[in-house]
């Protein structure tokens, strides 16, 4: 249950990482307020996982979760750029997050 519970923290990591673009500099009230949210579910929910998942475990695949998923949003949503060379190295990090959670025994 603490894997699901983290990977739901992470995606609510990407949520506010995303959100922070719509807020225009905490200007705006809606994005704003749904980005805090999303800040204080990803944080709960990564310490709720913490309680079982070691950190030296579940902070790095949270992060890597976040990263890789606000990339891809970025992407997608605000049609960033990646190159060739960024594309692999996010994929370097998918492979981290699945190594990681496979290394726990």
């Amino acid at each position: 249950m603490a894997w699901v519970v983290l990977v739901v923290a992470g995606l609510f990591e990407v949520g506010w990482a995303i959100g922070l673009k719509y807020t225009d500099g905490f200007s705006r009230p809606g994005p704003s307020l749904l980005t805090i949210l999303s800040i204080i579910a990803s944080m709960g929910l990564l310490a709720v996982s913490l309680k079982t998942l070691p950190v030296s475990i579940a902070y790095p695949i949270w992060t890597g979760i976040g990263t890789v998923g606000a990339a891809t949003l970025g992407v997608i949503l605000f049609k960033e750029l990646l190159s060739a060379t960024q594309v692999v190295f996010l994929l370097m990090i998918v492979i981290g997050i699945v190594g990681l959670k496979f290394s726990v025994k």
